[in-house]
C-alpha cells in the first residue's frame, strides 16, 4: 500500500509538472486576448488545414502520439475529440482520436493494474461489487457496455477495471468499440465548428452557430445518447 501511495504521489506530481510546463510555455507565447479572439481561431484553422494538406501522415502521427500521452496522464477524451474533428474532419478525426484514447487508456490501465490495484479496490470495490459476476460472464460484452454507458469521469473509468483484473485484450477492444458513439458526436461537433469558421471571415452570431445543422445535430445526438445511456445504466448496474 505504501508503494502504491508513493507511485500515486509521483504520478500526480509529474502530471502537474507537465501540465504546468505546457501552460507556461503556451501562455508565454500568446495572450489571453489572442486566445479568445475569432481571428486567432480562424488563423490557426487555416494553419492546420495547410499543414494537413502538405503532410497529413506526419500531423496524424503527432496528434495520435499526443492523444496517447494526454490520456495516459489522466486527460479527458472530450478536448482531443473536438480537436480531432476541428483539424482532421469527421472520419479521419474519429479514427485517430478513438485509437489514441484506446491505446492511452490501455497503457494507463496496465500501469494502474500493476501499481494501484490494491488502492483502487480499497476505494471502489464495495460500491461496484455487484459488477464482478457480470464481468466474469463475458468480459468483452461487459466492457463495451461499461464504456458506452459512461457516467464516470474518463480518467477514473480507465482505472476502475483494475478492481476486477480485466484482461488487456477485453479492455482494449471493449474500449475501442465502446467509446466510438460518444466520440463520434464530439468529433462531429468539432468538425461542424471548423466548417462554420471556414465560411465566415468574421465571428458569426451565436444563433447562427447553434442553428447550423453541423452543430445542432451533434448536440441532439449527444442528448439522445445521454437518455439511451441512462436506460442502459439502470439495467447495467442493477443488482
Amino acid at each position: 500500500m505504501k508503494k502504491a501511495k508513493k507511485v500515486k504521489i509521483i504520478l500526480g506530481l509529474f502530471y502537474l509538472l507537465v501540465v504546468s510546463s505546457f501552460l507556461y510555455f503556451f501562455l508565454s507565447k500568446f495572450t489571453l486576448e489572442e486566445l479568445t479572439s475569432y481571428e486567432f481561431i480562424k488563423n490557426n484553422r487555416d494553419y492546420f488545414f495547410e499543414l494537413k494538406e502538405s503532410n497529413l501522415i506526419l500531423l496524424s502521427i503527432i496528434f495520435l502520439s499526443l492523444t496517447i500521452f494526454w490520456v495516459f496522464m489522466l486527460g479527458f477524451g472530450s478536448p482531443v475529440g473536438l480537436m480531432a474533428g476541428f483539424i482532421f474532419g469527421k472520419w479521419i478525426g474519429l479514427f485517430l482520436v478513438t485509437l489514441g484514447c484506446t491505446i492511452g487508456a490501455t497503457f494507463l490501465y496496465a500501469f494502474g493494474n500493476y501499481f494501484l490495484a490494491d488502492l483502487i479496490k480499497k476505494k471502489f470495490l464495495k460500491k461496484f461489487k455487484n459488477l464482478e459476476v457480470k464481468i466474469k460472464k463475458n468480459e468483452f460484452t461487459f466492457f463495451v457496455l461499461y464504456r458506452f454507458v459512461g457516467g464516470v469521469p474518463f480518467p477514473i473509468a480507465n482505472l476502475l477495471p483494475a478492481m476486477f483484473n480485466v484482461s488487456l485484450k477485453s479492455y482494449f477492444f471493449g474500449t475501442l468499440f465502446g467509446i466510438i458513439p460518444s466520440l463520434f458526436i464530439i468529433v462531429s461537433l468539432g468538425s461542424g465548428i471548423e466548417k462554420i469558421i471556414k465560411k465566415n471571415l468574421v465571428a458569426p452570431e451565436i444563433s447562427e452557430i447553434i442553428l447550423s445543422p453541423d452543430v445542432y445535430l451533434p448536440i441532439l445526438g449527444f442528448v439522445a445518447l445521454i437518455f439511451i445511456s441512462m436506460i442502459i445504466k439502470k439495467l447495467f448496474y442493477k443488482d
